[in-house]
């Protein structure tokens, strides 16, 4: 075979045992935690405000007023957003110090200090400990969500690459369904039980520690980022079984292309105008993920719910199958991204969400017409979620690790990262506001956001299934330079035609 045509990859299309339990290993103190820690804070909401009601009378002899409850019970839920703020934030610059594999055992310690202190707030009769316990929850998942799809990324074969990537959108939505089935009565549920409930986010930390140490750390980061050729190798053999040299050809060949050069801090990289496209393109991604109107469906779940004459107590089981109903999703997407690809998965999801933007404005603006409209608000409702796991909710992760090289990734993931969790407070903060106005006609606006993001993607991103990271790089870096040669050509006709 002509050397031009680069190395030979393996035809093999299923990650072998090691890959794959690495890749569990990864997922259940990462982005498990996320998701189990966004949900399983629902279930307990009505004991909480007793339990801080509670806690004002001991301390004030008076019970707390109806604003100041709602106030705090919206610091204990929004807190998190900050946590994973902070975590994103210091996230890229960890991988890089104590590698992928140590920061996200390091990373335990917020889990292990969050469930200790949301365990013994009630029994200690400070809901102040409630508050920190949840922003440390935040800082786990926010260093959770940079680091851990970094390594997927860089453990998997390429050919592997989108499918391991998954993980990440597989164990969020598996962690939202857990901390639904946890929280129904029947579990932990009850009164009595929610300390205990809350502090259950100590088994997936406990699991992480005795199960990732078996596993390497990334190949690319012992290689490119410490130089150890042999430790790589190892790492490779273990992770990709005898048939690893495609592998380290392409790392190596990305080695020789950095040489000289260190990992970028954010600054820098938001600096560098040879990568704007792709910084750009994280950045509205990220951005779209949390504004694509996600946290309006499930806002109108529980009214639709009701409207469709399911009885409250039996609500919270519909509402498992919303969760069921993504996980199984996140799945489909990722036995179907090596297939069909990148750009076909996330453009045919946000065509869907869009489609699914009309259907559920008319639904709900005819809700009370006929009997049959609550029914076919609820099959919107599971349509728009299916849509987002096919697409946006998976896609969007392994897009941000395959647009960039070594050097730049941490960097990348924390500008993507932060900019992620500030949309999720943003819409936290201004999408009860957008309900009260807009009414069912939000998702109006939610519908122009999916159009937006159809039409940038198929017009800048490539398709990156099968391509290496330099592949996709050099592609980004063509367009860029066709880009500006038609500049140049416009403003140079432009110079001559004045003249």
């Amino acid at each position: 075979m002509n050397s031009s045509q680069g190395p030979v990859r393996s035809k093999k299309e299923f990650p072998n045992k090691s890959l794959l339990l690495a890749t569990c290993a990864a997922c259940i103190g990462g982005s498990f935690q996320y998701g189990y820690n966004v949900s399983v804070i629902n279930a307990p909401t009505t004991y909480v405000h007793d339990f801080i009601n509670q806690t004002w009378r001991e301390r004030y002899q008076a019970d707390i007023s109806e604003d100041g409850l709602t106030l705090l019970w919206s610091v204990v839920v929004s807190i998190f957003t900050i946590g994973g703020f902070l975590g994103a934030s210091i996230g890229g610059t960890l991988s890089v110090k104590l590698g992928r594999k140590g920061t996200l055992l390091a990373n335990n310690i917020f889990a292990l200090m969050a469930a200790v202190l949301m365990g013994l707030s009630y029994p200690a009769g400070f809901f102040e400990l409630l508050i920190i316990g949840r922003l440390f929850s935040g800082i786990n998942a926010g260093i959770s969500l940079c680091v851990q799809p970094l390594y997927l990324g860089e453990i998997a074969p390429t050919k592997l690459r989108g499918a391991m990537g998954m993980g990440t959108s597989v164990f969020i939505t598996g962690g939202l369904l857990t901390g639904q089935v946890i929280g129904l009565k029947e579990l932990l549920g009850k009164e009595e039980h929610w300390p205990i409930l809350l502090s259950t986010t100590c088994i997936p930390a406990f699991l992480q520690l005795l199960v990732l140490p078996w596993f390497p750390e990334s190949p690319r980061y012992l290689l490119i980022d410490r130089g150890d050729d042999k430790g790589c190798k190892k790492a490779l053999k273990q992770l990709h079984g005898a048939s690893c040299d495609a592998e380290w050809e392409d790392i190596e060949k990305e080695r020789n292309n950095s040489v000289g050069f260190q990992a970028m801090k954010p600054w820098e990289l938001l600096a560098d105008r040879s990568l704007r496209w792709q910084l750009l393109t994280i950045v509205l991604l990220n951005t779209a993920q949390q504004l694509n109107g996600i946290n309006a469906i499930y806002f109108y779940a529980d009214y639709l719910f009701k409207q469709s004459g399911i009885p409250i107590d039996k609500i919270p089981y519909v509402t498992v199958g919303t969760g069921a109903c993504e996980c199984i999703t996140a799945l489909t997407c990722g036995m179907l991204i090596e297939y069909l690809g990148r750009k076909a998965l996330i453009m045919g999801g946000y065509t869907l969400m869009s489609i699914c933007c009309v259907l559920f404005t008319l639904t709900l603006t005819f809700q009370n017409a006929s009997p049959v409209f609550p029914y076919l608000s609820m099959v919107c409702v599971f349509a728009f979620i299916l849509s987002f796991g096919l697409g946006p909710g998976g896609v969007t992760n392994i897009l941000t690790t395959e647009l960039f090289t070594q050097a730049t990734r941490p960097a990348a993931y924390m500008i993507a990262g932060s900019v992620n969790w500030l949309s999720f407070f943003l819409i936290s903060l201004v999408f009860p506001f957008i309900v009260i106005g807009l009414q069912q006609y939000c998702f109006l606006v939610f519908l122009v956001i999916c159009c937006l993001m159809v039409t940038y993607i198929f017009l800048v991103i490539p398709e990156t299934k099968n391509k290496t990271f330099l592949e996709i790089q050099n592609e980004f870096r063509s367009s860029n330079n066709r880009k500006a040669c038609r500049a140049d050509g416009a403003g140079t006709t432009l110079l001559s035609t004045s003249i």
